[in-house]
């Protein structure tokens, strides 16, 4: 009798044990696509960017890209690509890779993902959400993920 009670023990403690792990890696946030982003792709980490050499990170909502001899991570962005439109412009969808480096692959995405590339059409998860009438006023809207107004540099 004191062995089955201690098998069922061990098998209610063992049950508790994977349904406490099974909600803790349920409950990963993996990262939220920005509204620019292509429709229709699950568990991808990143975008490259070829018009402007540039990757994005889904998860930790950076864009990436190779200034004055290194990579920087940032929320925004470079300055000569603030008035990129990330809506109309192509994104390669990285779904081969997961690692925490892209660029470690950059020359060759480079050379098959080249500025002006275009592969199938994409949609996009959103729309931008600015007034036309605004953005000429000065009123910019920040919520784009470094697309500060979603509005191509004239």
């Amino acid at each position: 009798m004191k062995t089955l009670k201690l098998s069922i023990a061990a098998i209610v403690l063992f049950i508790a044990t994977s349904t406490t792990q099974a909600q803790v890696s349920v409950n990963v946030n993996i990262g939220t696509p920005p509204a620019w982003g292509p429709v229709g792709y699950a568990n991808i980490d990143y975008y490259y960017l070829p018009d402007i050499q540039t990757y994005y990170d889904i998860r930790l909502s950076q864009f990436i890209y190779f200034n004055n001899g290194r990579w920087i991570h940032s929320r925004y962005l470079p300055g000569p690509y603030r008035h990129y439109d990330l809506y109309r412009g192509y994104k390669v969808v990285l779904s081969d890779y997961h690692g925490r480096t892209p660029y470690k692959y950059f020359k060759a995405h480079k050379a098959k993902y080249y500025k002006g590339y275009k592969g199938k059409p994409q949609k996009t998860i959103g729309y931008r959400n600015y007034n036309h009438h605004d953005y000429h006023k000065g009123n910019k809207h920040h919520n784009d993920h470094g697309n500060n107004h979603g509005h191509k540099k004239h």
